[in-house]
């Protein structure tokens, strides 16, 4: 399966928090291309594929979850990537409703900015109703990954804890997911539907210039 690399990757017990910020990076850098005969023909079309997404995406979540105790322990990485694929089949589906193909930067907004949106302060930024993408070095990716790598291993342990009651877990799970994925789309369909500029990291804009006020002058005493 070709998937498979990235997963054994992401479950390295040795390096927990290194093995989610590779596998958060492989699936943003494997951007799918458009499905030809899949674009909307009209807005009201989208809504339909973030239904089928979140439907799909919160059932491998909840079917996942339902392994009990220390052997749903080993099930957590894989639903995690899995859904991770799904949204990113979402997110390029919603983009080319739009005419476009996300970049990287734009998928690990799309993915991750409700999780950690301080990792994204200068990677997208948002001026007035359009956005400013700046296209970031594999180092610079590398340590956004990680801030991701982090607050989705915190959120990690709260899935531990759903495997020792695997009925209730696995609702609780397909639940968490199911807003998640909905949380994804509304930013993919923020992002695709505004003006975007792309940038290199190198370029600077000022984005608020200062606007110097004029001093006051002083009034002159009357002389006697």
């Amino acid at each position: 399966m070709a998937d498979s690399p990235s997963v054994a990757r992401f479950i390295q017990p040795r390096s927990t928090r290194g093995g989610i910020a590779q596998a958060v990076l492989d699936v943003v850098g494997q951007v799918p291309a458009p499905r030809a005969g899949r674009r909307p023909a009209s807005p009201e079309a989208v809504p339909g594929i973030v239904r089928r997404a979140t439907l799909e995406a919160s059932g491998i979540a909840g079917t996942l979850a339902l392994a009990p105790g220390p052997l749903g322990w080993l099930t957590i990485a894989p639903e995690l990537y899995a859904v991770w694929r799904l949204q990113v089949r979402m997110v390029a589906d919603i983009a080319a409703f739009h005419g476009r193909r996300p970049t990287r930067e734009e998928m690990l907004f799309c993915l991750f900015q409700h999780t950690a949106a301080g990792a994204f302060r200068e990677l997208v930024i948002q001026v007035g109703e359009r956005y400013v993408v700046r296209r970031t070095p594999l180092s610079a990716m590398y340590a956004i990954a990680n801030k991701i790598a982090l607050r989705v291993a915190q959120r990690g342990l709260t899935r531990v804890g759903t495997r020792w009651l695997p009925l209730a877990g696995a609702v609780a799970v397909a639940g968490f997911v199911l807003l998640d994925t909905r949380r994804v789309a509304a930013t993919a369909r923020m992002l695709f539907s505004s003006p975007v500029r792309y940038e290199d990291a190198a370029e600077v804009e000022l984005l608020e210039p200062v606007v110097s006020r004029p001093r006051k002058r002083r009034r002159k005493a009357p002389v006697d």
